[in-house]
């Protein structure tokens, strides 16, 4: 069985070498490392959401940059720095451990050097946290928000954005009921909102399929559509399908597209077992599809593909990997599905487009041009009239879009970043 800590090492070194996603590298499978699952994603997920503090604390006590043939060592010194300051391991057990381990795979010299410099951050670890001033954005994605929001408002989401997320499910019926046999709290949007503990199929009501786990912001999308019952929609980018089971809960008939095989073949675990009726499931490219499809629809969900910067509470690697070109890429691809939808959408019928991304060249800029090149499609603003419940004005700009940050719904403990425009073709 591998060392957790060794495995935590490796991968805090995939995410930040490789680009990639957490959930992208995590393979554990026997019983025996799933027992420290839970460690491993606390010491990884720890080690991204204070990296800038944490590099800053090493080069202050280190004297030299380590080599990049002992990278292990300088990722397993990040994660043994996060353990001393962040969590509450003996310091010993850290030192012991992560000494060990650096010898192992790198050599007693580089081992040496580690542990002088572990033993002064843990000398000085009251000082050291008094002076954390909460810094998470390094300074790539600090510029890259503060040129659509400014640093005021950058500040806010930067001091959200380092708390752990709860998890949201939406219901199915009774959502009041299921918020006292959970434990859990009603969101305004009808969402019931727990402590993110535990493995979610263990819930009451999971097996029944009375509820599924869906961000508060992104079960928004879904609900912009008017009087669903009946209409044919087409959910674009559907999986896993929290969005298609909204539909087809308010009585849909729903088409799901997804471009991943795999990602539809949870798509269609999840409405079973939600004992849901079946949509009609299309693997396929979005803009190949509805280039060349001959369907009409009533309305068109286009959950587009995106840089995800928006859900950088749950994935901390994000402000880490992604930058202004991944977003332009996203946009450009965003921009080529968004057009093509009109080819699909009768007239009267509604367009809800929505990312999960921070960044306004995803969202706000993105619809503004379209509109802008789309004469025969009209924006329908959203208010919290639109929504049932006492919906927080906060989340509606004087636009009409909806635009989520991590400050929101603070009192609740935070929400995603997400933005969703309505429209409607005319007729």
């Amino acid at each position: 069985m591998i060392d957790p800590r060794q495995q935590a090492a490796e991968t805090l070194q995939d995410i930040l070498e490789k680009h990639c996603f957490f959930s992208e590298i995590k393979n554990i499978s026997s019983p025996a490392e799933q027992q420290n699952t839970a460690f491993l994603n606390m010491l990884v997920l720890t080690a991204l959401r204070r990296l800038v503090f944490l590099q800053k604390v090493i080069s202050t006590f280190a004297a030299k940059k380590l080599p990049a043939k002992h990278a292990f060592a300088r990722y397993a010194l990040i994660l043994a720095a996060a353990e001393i300051l962040f969590l509450d391991t003996p310091d010993y057990a850290v030192l012991n451990s992560y000494v060990n381990l650096i010898k192992k795979q790198n050599d007693k010299y580089v081992a040496g050097f580690a542990n002088a410099v572990l033993r002064k951050i843990a000398a000085a670890k009251e000082e050291l946290l008094k002076a954390d001033n909460g810094i998470f954005f390094p300074d790539g994605f600090r510029k890259l928000l503060e040129k659509d929001y400014g640093e005021k408002q950058t500040a806010l989401i930067e001091a959200a954005s380092l708390n752990e997320p709860p998890l949201d499910l939406t219901i199915k019926e009774n959502a009041a009921e299921w918020a006292k046999k959970l434990n859990g709290i009603l969101l305004p949007n009808g969402s019931v909102r727990l402590e993110n503990n535990g493995k979610i199929e263990k819930l009451p009501g999971y097996k029944e399929g009375e509820w599924w786990v869906q961000d508060f912001s992104a079960s928004l999308a879904a609900k912009t559509i008017s009087a669903p019952a009946g209409k044919k929609i087409l959910d674009l980018c559907a999986a896993p399908g929290g969005k298609t089971a909204q539909l087809l809960a308010a009585g849909a008939e729903v088409v799901s597209l997804d471009i991943s095989e795999e990602r539809l073949k949870r798509l269609a675990e999840n409405i079973r077992r939600l004992n849901l009726p079946a949509p009609r499931i299309i693997c396929a490219d979005a803009a190949k599809y509805l280039e060349e499809t001959s369907d009409r629809y009533d309305a068109v969900l286009l959950d587009a593909p995106c840089s995800a910067t928006g859900t950088l509470r749950r994935h901390p690697e994000i402000v880490h990997i992604k930058n202004t070109r991944d977003i332009e890429k996203m946009a450009g691809l965003q921009k080529e599905i968004l057009n093509r939808t009109t080819w699909v959408l009768r007239p009267g019928g509604e367009l809800t487009y929505c990312t999960c991304s921070i960044a306004k060249e995803e969202g706000e800029r993105q619809i503004t041009a379209f509109l802008q090149n789309n004469s025969e499609f009209r924006l329908f603003p959203l208010s919290p009239n639109d929504f049932s419940g006492t919906m927080p004005a906060e989340i509606f700009t004087a636009e009409g879009f909806i635009r989520t940050f991590p400050y929101h719904l603070q009192s609740y403990g935070g929400a995603d970043s997400f933005f969703i425009a309505k429209m409607q073709r005319t007729k």
